[in-house]
């Protein structure tokens, strides 16, 4: 059975994503981003007595709330997505029936002033998702030159201003005064970046870019789609989803990628290379979800199924 969380947190498609991943209640499946586990146990409840759930999380904090479930058909990992294959053979499992990734951000991280996460309060920066392990935001942009910084805000940003911004960054630091805490970076951002979309605040696009890079969340997200295809058995499901272009854009094109037959190049005249997936869905939160969860709005769930293995 598993045990009532003591914390409110909305889950993004909930049931959309769990009608979309389980096809075979006795299977194996995994929990990419356990969070805090709305996903997991809605998985659990529909899950037969001989199926399994697998669960990872990073965060410390995620994994010691997925300890308070106590069903022996649930597993979590103090691990990234990233190491799916090796935890998994850890585990004596070769093949899984469904993978659902809801990747960036949870709630309670945003929420908690102490992580870092939000120009909305003051705190350290950090904004490491694992507290156990890595750098700092505020240790990569003490350490990193103004061209790594603008790159990284530029790119991860997707913020027109990332020259300006990481010059102010790098002109603070030589004063003496080097940026450490959310609320002197938001002030800096909003001193250079005169101009914004109506309602979005000016540090929107540059915290991004820093939580991006900290964590190397899109280098995760393309190292667990590329496993995903040696992971999922014929008929299994992937169900990924994301808040922001950059995420989407992986997810969609690899896809695409892998549903579509491709010749081989370095030998025009062979046989196609057969398709790995097939593409099932695009869904987005309907009006209802979004009016209670704001924060849903942004969310787009793509489905695919894996191919019968040549």
């Amino acid at each position: 059975m598993t045990t009532a969380p003591a914390w409110t947190h909305r889950t993004v498609l909930l049931a959309e994503a769990v009608e979309a991943l389980v096809t075979q209640p006795g299977g194996i499946y995994v929990d990419g981003t356990f969070g805090r586990g709305g996903h997991a146990r809605a998985l659990l409840a529909r899950l037969a007595p001989s199926g399994r759930l697998v669960a990872f999380d990073r965060d410390p904090e995620a994994v010691a709330e997925a300890q308070r479930i106590d069903d022996p058909r649930f597993t979590i990992r103090h691990a990234s997505f990233a190491e799916l294959r090796p935890e998994l053979a850890a585990l004596g499992i070769e093949h899984v029936q469904g993978l659902l990734l809801d990747l960036g951000v949870s709630s309670p991280q945003i929420d908690d002033p102490a992580r870092g996460f939000s120009f909305r309060h003051d705190a350290v920066l950090d904004m490491r998702m694992d507290t156990t392990r890595g750098e700092t935001a505020a240790e990569f942009l003490a350490r990193a030159d103004e061209r790594e910084i603008a790159q990284v805000i530029r790119e991860y940003g997707e913020e027109r201003f990332a020259v300006p911004i990481a010059k102010a960054l790098v002109a603070r630091r030589t004063s003496g005064a080097p940026v450490g805490r959310t609320g002197e970076l938001a002030a800096l951002v909003a001193r250079v970046v005169k101009t914004r979309e109506p309602g979005q605040d000016p540090a929107t696009r540059t915290f991004q870019a820093l939580r991006i890079h900290v964590n190397a969340e899109l280098q995760a997200l393309e190292q667990a789609l590329n496993d995903a295809l040696a992971l999922l058995a014929p008929g299994g499901r992937l169900v990924v989803i994301s808040f922001h272009s950059l995420e989407d854009r992986i997810v969609k094109t690899f896809i695409a990628r892998e549903s579509r037959d491709a010749p081989d190049r370095r030998a025009p005249f062979a046989p196609p290379r057969a398709l790995r997936l097939r593409a099932l869905a695009r869904v987005k939160p309907g009006a209802v979800e979004i009016a209670a969860n704001p924060r849903a709005r942004s969310a787009v769930m793509r489905v695919a199924e894996r191919t019968e293995v040549a």
